[in-house]
């Protein structure tokens, strides 16, 4: 048995004859250890040609998200949204759909998000027109509150934090959530995918 990755070098008829493929094979091997050499052998240095961007060890670190530079992560992942009047720490997490492994998966189904504001900074008009999917085809869902949800406080204030359900019916795929604060400017996007199988 070869010492590294296991590999045989036993003759098992044609395959394992000299030939091209197992020299290309051979220099991939021998690159691909030269690589590890260079980086610490797998351990923990990075690549010098990497970004210094990419060496940051944090994960799940809130983006920021404003008019000009919208955030767009994924579901379940905040934002910290700045504007000229308010910051705030908002969680758009979903959809959750009501079944899956379904003998039949129809092309489309009933999608609940919920969506979570906190450490508002300033006061924050809220309205569920503000918030809008868009699924893989393209079109604009105008999601509405889920049954049971009270109405939603017409203004977020410094200090309070608030979590509501929205609904709406989409087809499965890929798919975003947005949010335009001022009903016009998107801040934030969170994408997800709609499964029911």
């Amino acid at each position: 048995m070869h010492p590294v990755a296991g590999i045989s070098t036993r003759k098992r008829g044609r395959a394992c004859g000299p030939g091209p493929l197992r020299a290309v094979g051979a220099a991939a091997l021998a690159a691909a250890l030269t690589t590890l050499a260079a980086c610490g052998g797998g351990g923990s240095k990075y690549p010098s040609y990497l970004p210094k961007s990419t060496l940051d060890p944090r994960t799940d670190v809130a983006l920021t998200g404003t008019m000009a530079r919208p955030a767009v992560t994924v579901e379940g992942l905040p934002v910290e949204v700045e504007t000229a009047a308010f910051r705030v720490f908002v969680t758009v997490s979903g959809p959750v759909v009501p079944g899956e492994g379904l003998p039949y998966q129809p092309p489309g189904t009933t999608c609940t998000w919920t969506v979570t504001m906190r450490n508002a900074t300033g006061d924050i008009p809220l309205s569920v027109a503000d918030f809008h999917a868009v699924d893989h085809l393209g079109s604009v869902l105008d999601p509405k509150l889920a049954p049971g949800e009270p109405r939603l406080p017409s203004v977020l204030h410094p200090g309070e934090a608030l979590t509501f359900r929205l609904r709406a019916y989409e087809l499965t795929g890929e798919g975003v959530m947005q949010w335009a604060p001022d009903h016009e400017h998107v801040v934030a996007t969170w994408d997800y995918e709609v499964e029911n199988d």
